[in-house]
């Protein structure tokens, strides 16, 4: 491994292990690299940029806050990087310690259907400023509670960004539908591998990926055929038969657990839905692995 590498390396962990990282942007430097599976992010920027964000694009070269959600796929064409600004990347337990807390998690801010992105005046840049390089002050110090500290200036920014205007100069992708499965298919992919029996899958049906994704079902049934050729049930049906194939045959998981961790109430109607798309019981396949 590189020196850039590890770099990427010891930034990701970090973030892991402490559930907050705030820096500040160094234009001339590559950037950071972080898993978007793990982390939220809020930042500051004051560039030309084009920002891509599901099916959904913006174009600005204001002072902006951005709010990245790790379940969205979301890209930056730099045009003219900025001279500073700041970021931060947080984990969801580290925020979410409370209802009240979940909720801001679900605001437009943070919603594939929100405003992800604010355009910001002179005022509220030194505001929201001054509150980054007081969370990266404390994320360094020995006070014993600055964790709960830091959620409390993110808290402040996500309220403050709250109660301004969004941007309102978003456009549609001219292949919105290209766009709409992508943003499926890397949402379908990142539930997998399971890795726990105490996380079972969260989204196995189209509305449970539509409602995650703030989009009508069948819109993205339509998108999703009109890319692939295959309606959105048959992708989300082969990836649970090919997970599994791999939890039956490389787990020492019963039948029932595998079930379970799969999305389905029952064992019969796990057994049921593996003989109809496979011809097969899901204990065949373990006895075959055996």
């Amino acid at each position: 491994m590189g020196t850039r590498g590890k770099e990427t390396s010891d930034f990701n962990s970090e973030v892991k292990l402490k559930g907050f990282k705030g820096y500040e942007v160094d234009s001339k430097a590559a950037g950071h690299s972080y898993s978007r599976k793990d982390f939220y992010k809020i930042s500051i920027t004051s560039g030309q940029y084009v920002f891509h964000y599901a099916d959904r694009s913006f174009e600005t070269d204001q002072t902006i806050l951005f709010f990245g959600n790790p379940h969205i796929p979301y890209s930056c064409e730099i045009i003219k990087p900025s001279p500073d600004g700041y970021a931060c990347l947080f984990t969801e337990d580290f925020l979410k310690l409370s209802e009240r807390t979940e909720s801001l998690l679900q605001s437009p801010l943070f919603k594939i259907g929100g405003t992800p992105i604010l355009t910001l005046d002179n005022v509220q840049k030194q505001a929201t400023s001054d509150i980054f390089k007081k969370m990266i002050a404390e994320q360094d110090s020995k006070y014993a509670f600055k964790d709960e500290l830091i959620r409390n200036y993110l808290n402040l920014i996500i309220h403050e960004a709250l109660k301004m205007q969004p941007s309102e100069s978003y456009s549609v992708s001219k292949n919105a539908a290209q766009r709409i499965t992508s943003v499926f298919l890397e949402l379908l992919e990142r539930q997998f591998p399971i890795e726990s029996i105490q996380h079972p899958l969260r989204l196995r049906t189209a509305q449970d990926f539509a409602n995650n994704l703030s989009v009508h079902v069948n819109h993205l049934n339509s998108s999703v055929k009109e890319i692939t050729g295959k309606p959105t049930t048959a992708h989300i049906a082969e990836r649970i038969i090919s997970e599994a194939k791999a939890l039956l045959q490389h787990t020492d998981w019963s039948v029932a657990e595998i079930a379970y961790a799969l999305g389905f109430e029952y064992p019969t109607y796990f057994n049921n839905f593996f003989k109809k798309r496979t011809g097969q019981v899901p204990k065949s396949v373990r006895a075959i692995a055996l």
